[in-house]
């Protein structure tokens, strides 16, 4: 009986390939996955890979699994996980990425969605799928059939009709595909677009010869943030290895904020659809809440994870959402993320206004940040008691536990404290008004977490 305990994950499923994923556990996910939305009435199953080396052979071993219970696959070959979400909406039937998205080459994995790009999580039928998998995974009738389907240019023009360009000024854009899919779907995008796009590391490989394909990392931003000087840009374009995220950097090489980008795509998205709701997690800048109701808009506050962002999002009818990781959901892209799209709409951004992108995020970066920083702990739970002990007796200190410890303090300067979920860490997020103010605070947490 195999033991998926060490891959299926809170989103998705995920290993190294050879030790912990295989092409039999592969193939037996795709039967199960065939068994339980063939229960629910699907006929049907979409498929797409990225660049990964394993990506061909497991993709083709899940086909088999699904295939064998009597669906039938529509394999989209080459594809970003947005692409993924495209099909699975626009076909209305269920999805499977062949991906680990920003992990490193010896990693694959498996991002699955029902009809309509909706999201299988660990509570909505990932473990389902395990107890499946270990219990052993009946043999089906067979009969299915594989169809090869070529959908890049249907996804471009789809992402393309979402975000209005007529009329953008012309723009040089460096773009850091990470040897990731990006490289695959940004010139299908941005062919037709008034965009001179220069390209780093836009081959294919799975092996990630330059950098990491994780944006999140400072140091997979460096040659980025060089060439986008060295070639006078406008603007620098940074996807992780799937392409479902998108960084930016403005036209000095300074990195820009995925909480001012969130609140720029807000507020085009608000003035098109005036009196929306808008979510964000809790790790955003609170100029993202502020900003949006300035507009009219309501902003909801989530905890962080894609599953509670496309819930509440489902819930509310929200227009938007975004996160501090760089992932951005549109309503009008079935909830699901889209780095490309977020892309797109920060580019008409640009090209509608008259100053360089520095002049047009400034008004969106409203406080400073420190980003995430780990630290290792024996004891988790009580190391956050001890910060709350020391920040409680603190007059006019306001606490919230929605995903982990967020401590707000009476000058309006917060932190969240957040254990993780897989590793003995706990994550510390801290916003204040200048850098500073962030340092002070910053280390006083860190003292007590660290002691």
């Amino acid at each position: 009986m195999p033991d998926l305990s060490s891959i299926v994950k809170a989103y998705d499923i995920r290993g190294v390939v050879g030790e912990q994923l295989d092409a039999a556990t592969v193939r037996a996910v795709g039967g199960a996955l065939a068994r339980l939305v063939g229960a629910e009435g699907a006929c049907g199953v979409v498929v797409g890979r990225d660049m990964r080396d394993s990506s061909p052979g497991f993709a083709a071993a899940f086909a088999e699994g699904v295939t064998g219970q009597g669906l039938d696959v529509v394999d989209i070959g080459l594809a970003s996980t947005d692409m993924l979400y495209f099909a699975a909406g626009t076909l209305d039937v269920p999805g499977a990425m062949f991906t680990a998205s920003h992990n490193p080459a010896r990693y694959n994995g498996i991002k699955l969605c029902r009809g309509g790009a909706t999201p299988i999580g660990q509570d909505t039928g990932l473990a389902t799928l395990r107890e499946a998998v270990e219990a052993g995974v009946p043999a089906g009738p067979g009969g299915g059939t594989v169809e090869q389907r070529d959908l890049l240019g249907a996804y471009a023009d789809h992402l393309r009709s979402l975000v209005d360009l007529s009329g953008a000024r012309p723009l040089r854009v460096v773009v850091d595909a990470g040897n990731g899919m990006a490289g695959h779907t940004v010139p299908a995008v941005f062919a037709p677009l008034p965009f001179d796009v220069v390209p780093l590391y836009f081959e294919l490989d799975g092996n990630f010869p330059h950098h990491e394909a994780n944006p999140l990392d400072p140091a997979n931003l460096v040659d980025l943030q060089k060439a986008v000087v060295a070639e006078g840009a406008d603007i620098g374009l940074a996807f992780d290895g799937d392409a479902d995220r998108c960084f930016a950097v403005d036209e000095r090489g300074e990195p820009v904020s995925p909480s001012a980008i969130t609140a720029l795509v807000a507020a085009r998205e608000l003035a098109r659809s005036p009196g929306d709701t808008v979510i964000h997690n809790l790790i955003t800048s609170k100029a993202v809440p502020e900003i949006v109701t300035e507009l009219g808009g309501t902003p909801v506050r989530t905890r962080v994870g894609h599953s509670f962002i496309k819930q509440t999002m489902a819930e509310t009818g929200a227009v938007f959402g975004g996160e501090h990781s760089a992932h951005y959901y549109f309503r009008d892209f079935w909830r699901a993320d889209s780095g490309m799209l977020a892309a797109l709409h920060v580019l008409a951004a640009l090209a509608g206004h008259d100053g360089p992108l520095s002049a047009l995020m400034a008004g969106y970066e409203r406080y400073a940040a420190s980003g995430e920083i780990n630290s290792t702990v024996g004891d988790q739970a009580d190391r956050v008691a001890a910060v709350r002990e020391v920040f409680g007796a603190r007059p006019g200190t306001a606490f919230d536990e929605l995903d982990g410890l967020t401590v707000t303090l009476a000058d309006g300067a917060w932190f969240n404290l957040r254990a993780s979920n897989t590793e003995p860490l706990l994550r510390l997020n801290v916003e204040a008004a200048d850098a500073d103010a962030v340092a002070v605070l910053r280390d006083e947490v860190l003292a007590i977490v660290r002691a």
